[in-house]
């Protein structure tokens, strides 16, 4: 008795913690919805930084703090925080269809290089779901395999078998397309670092100092790819193939 105690009182006071922190979290998640359905924007971002500040994330989280700073009209703020949202859930319609308007309040208008068909095809159905979003569905699609496979072993009926042994195919050939899908995802998060510019204007250079020419003009609220760092400098690409030196400060990464 006296060895379990201290691991059964360890327990009780985990989850009272676990408890109270939850609650602490919803509290503030609906004191800041609360402001903003009655329009006090800047009271809402404040207790949705309180969660943030606390690492808790969520897509509604950062969806609902985007929301609050495009009522300001904060640009960098609302582009950034849609981001966050959309990597969390990426086929959200609701988040993609605000962060379009949040997108028409930035300056800069980039045209993206030309996409193939197969290289678009493919990237957007790896956007529909977040890499544990895949890595789920195949651990069902696995477990729908093994279900099919063990039915159709043991029926004995020819239809049924038939249809099982169709199943079970079909579940193994899906999950290997799902696992092909969670790698390249992984693997595109792991190599696309994404950045947003909050600078209200930050003058892109040729080379990591101020001595070194200028590149091109980026502002608010503009989306680049980190290639690299240096110091206090990070070398960015945009959507169009340029790519430059920015000051680290200028940029917030995603």
């Amino acid at each position: 008795m006296k060895r379990t105690l201290p691991s059964i009182l360890f327990l009780v006071l985990f989850t009272f913690v676990n408890t109270v922190f939850a609650q602490t979290v919803e509290q503030f998640f609906d004191a800041g919805n609360a402001h903003y359905a009655e329009g006090r924007f800047q009271a809402a971002i404040d207790e949705y930084q309180k969660i943030i500040n606390n690492d808790v994330e969520s897509a509604a989280l950062y969806y609902n703090m985007a929301n609050a700073h495009y009522k300001l009209n904060n640009v960098a703020h609302s582009n950034y925080y849609y981001e966050k949202a959309k990597q969390l859930a990426p086929s959200d319609k609701d988040i993609k269809n605000n962060a379009s308007f949040a997108q028409m309040m930035k300056i800069d208008a980039i045209t993206p290089l030309p996409e193939n068909t197969f290289s678009k095809t493919f990237n957007n159905l790896i956007s529909l779901l977040t890499i544990d979003g895949w890595a789920f569905l195949t651990v069902i699609l696995v477990i729908l395999f093994v279900t099919l496979f063990l039915a159709y072993y043991f029926s004995s009926y020819t239809r049924s078998k038939r249809l099982y042994f169709i199943g079970s195919l079909l579940s193994i050939f899906l999950a290997i397309f799902s696992v092909v899908f969670a790698y390249n995802a992984f693997a595109k998060a792991q190599k696309n670092n994404y950045a947003i510019v909050f600078a209200a204007e930050s003058q892109v250079k040729s080379e990591p100092n101020l001595a070194s020419t200028n590149a091109f003009l980026l502002h608010e609220g503009t989306k680049v790819l980190i290639l690299e760092s240096i110091k206090d400098w990070q070398r960015i690409q945009l959507i169009d193939g340029k790519d430059g030196w920015i000051p680290s400060t200028d940029i917030k990464e995603l």
